[in-house]
């Protein structure tokens, strides 16, 4: 499958929430048990549904996205693509995701690949950007 990059970032194909991904009860408990353990965040299974990404969305999936109307704004694909790659929306998001991981240096090499790897979006952003001219 070709990655599927959200707005600011994050690797849709990759996440548990993913329409393609989502299978059914039992990945909206262990989402649900992540989102809580790794990121302090309280989502029960139930309000967990399949997400079509942002890229495919008429909103933002995320309500607390900053980087979400920004991207939308400006007409672009996602942040790699803005002259102002970098900027504190973008670092906001992309730091939580670091911060988080920081903490949890114990974190399986499974639990890295399900809740984390989709979420580490400054590489690939970076490159966008570097690709473009930035």
């Amino acid at each position: 499958m070709e990655p599927i990059l959200a707005k600011c970032g994050y690797r849709c194909d990759l996440c548990l929430a993913f329409e393609t991904n989502l299978k059914g009860e039992q990945d909206k408990k262990r989402l649900s048990k992540a989102l809580a353990r790794y990121f302090d965040c309280r989502v029960r299974p139930e309000e967990i549904g399949p997400c079509k990404g942002c890229q495919a969305a008429t909103e933002a999936p995320d309500k607390d996205c900053q980087v979400y109307p920004c991207v939308l704004k400006k007409g672009l694909q996602n942040c790699g693509q803005c002259s102002q790659f970098g900027c504190d929306k973008l670092k906001t998001r992309m730091d939580v995701v670091e911060k988080c991981l920081a903490r949890h240096s114990d974190v399986s090499n499974k639990d890295y690949r399900l809740f984390f790897r989709p979420y580490l979006s400054r590489a690939a952003l970076t490159q966008i950007h570097l690709s473009r001219g930035g």
